[in-house]
């Protein structure tokens, strides 16, 4: 970064511009390439490392910084770091369309690949390759939304997905000792059910299958009696090899 006179001004290189308009002007920051997508998605936390200045612009490519009574009059303040994270939030990121489409190809392999890796085909409990999750995914035409995470996005197109390929999440597989109160509502979220018996104290001992988004719930149920245990037996419950294409 070169900073030369008139004081207003500030010349940066290689920069991602983020863009607002308000009050009928135009305010734009400099950010570090990729990192504003990665702020967005919540997966960058350090906004110095997003911010390549906290200084906010009425043009970055001619390092023109904004006037103190325009920040006041559109923002009601006249704090850089303050609008730069309101513009950072809310504000258009001004990529080429080149820029754009690489992105979102790679959005949408790791949608994909996330998939890949935590679910199965119920009918067999194998993995399917990514290249047949990105096939499934093209033909129930899944966008990539560039601002949302991409394990949000994962989950919502695992649900579009059953409409064309038989798809679910690995089940996990559980061992609990607890009072045998509990049976019905584990039961309730087992998906499969490989042992279920009363020992002579009255406590029940279960082995099941579920699905991983149920193992918060079972915690604090099992946690909810003394003497009660939860092991889990297995991560993900899958079958050697993957889904052929043919």
């Amino acid at each position: 970064m070169s900073i030369f006179t008139p004081t207003n001004q500030i010349r940066l290189t290689n920069v991602a511009i983020v863009r607002m308009k308000r009050c009928g002007q135009r305010f734009e920051i400099a950010c570090y390439k990729n990192k504003v997508v990665s702020w967005r998605k919540k997966v960058e936390k350090d906004i110095d490392e997003v911010l390549q200045t906290q200084t906010v612009f009425v043009n970055v490519s001619k390092g023109q910084v904004a006037k103190k009574e325009d920040l006041i009059k559109c923002f009601g303040t006249d704090d850089h770091k303050q609008v730069c994270l309101q513009i950072l939030e809310k504000g258009e990121l001004q990529v080429s369309e080149k820029e754009r489409q690489t992105q979102l190809e790679s959005s949408f392999k790791d949608i994909a690949t996330i998939i890949s890796d935590k679910c199965v085909n119920p009918e067999t409990k194998r993995p399917y390759p990514v290249s047949m999750i990105e096939k499934a995914m093209k033909q129930i035409h899944f966008s990539v939304k560039p601002n949302r995470n991409n394990k949000q996005q994962a989950l919502e197109a695992i649900k579009q997905l059953k409409e064309v390929i038989p798809i679910e999440k690995a089940q996990m597989k559980l061992r609990v000792l607890c009072h045998k109160k509990h049976r019905k509502q584990l039961n309730e979220m087992a998906s499969e059910v490989e042992d279920d018996s009363i020992h002579e104290d009255g406590q029940l001992e279960m082995v099941f299958c579920t699905d991983p988004g149920n193992f918060r719930a079972i915690d604090q149920l099992i946690k909810s009696t003394p003497k009660s245990q939860l092991h889990v037996l297995s991560l993900k419950e899958i079958t050697e090899g993957e889904e052929s294409l043919d």
